[in-house]
């Protein structure tokens, strides 16, 4: 696989998990993409947030091309919670814009550089990276996210799976779920002292 082949599968690894992520704010009230639905207050409005904060980082600032706009909430020395929810005044619509137009920034980082481009990551030791350490750093971060955005989704309405039209899922007959469900919750209980 030549290089412009492994930089292509990266880059559509990250575009693909962030469909993902996206789609799950699809078609849900403003209350329930801001909801905490964890103990430690994932909501999925701030997990698109983070992500925003985490690939303008990665892909601008690693690579000295900073995102040309000015947000609080991408800055270094932000609170270190400040991109994990979204504030009243910030919209759906501002979140998922800015992520966008980060993302195309990102892209544009990947489509100007080649995979051993180095970088400095400010906030790691030690600091120096090259693009191909990033994409994969970050493919794994935005997946981890989905991960976590598709059982909060799952938590608000019972909706679950990788993207519309290839929800990954065994079935979706809802016989067939609660019956499984019930299967795994009878094996658990089995060690419950």
């Amino acid at each position: 696989m030549t290089e412009s082949q492994q930089k292509a599968e990266l880059h559509q690894y990250l575009r693909s998990a962030r469909e993902a992520l996206l789609w799950k704010l699809d078609g849900l009230s403003e209350y329930d993409i801001r909801r905490p639905l964890t103990p430690t207050g994932t909501q999925l409005l701030g997990l698109v947030k983070h992500m925003t904060s985490v690939e303008s980082g990665y892909f601008g600032l690693t690579f000295g091309r900073p995102f040309p706009e000015d947000v609080d909430f991408l800055e270094l020395d932000i609170p270190h919670d400040m991109d994990l929810w979204a504030t009243a005044n910030e919209s759906r619509e501002y979140i998922v814009d800015l992520y966008r137009r980060v993302a195309e920034h990102a892209d544009a980082t990947i489509e100007a550089l080649p995979l051993d481009a180095p970088g400095e990551v400010p906030w790691w030791n030690p600091k120096k990276v090259t693009l191909h350490r990033i994409l994969v750093h970050v493919v794994a971060e935005i997946n981890r996210h989905a991960g976590h955005a598709d059982i909060v989704r799952e938590e608000i309405d019972g909706s679950a799976g990788l993207r519309p039209g290839n929800d990954n899922l065994v079935s979706t007959d809802e016989t067939w779920l609660r019956d499984y469900h019930a299967r795994l919750e009878a094996i658990a209980r089995s060690f419950k002292d």
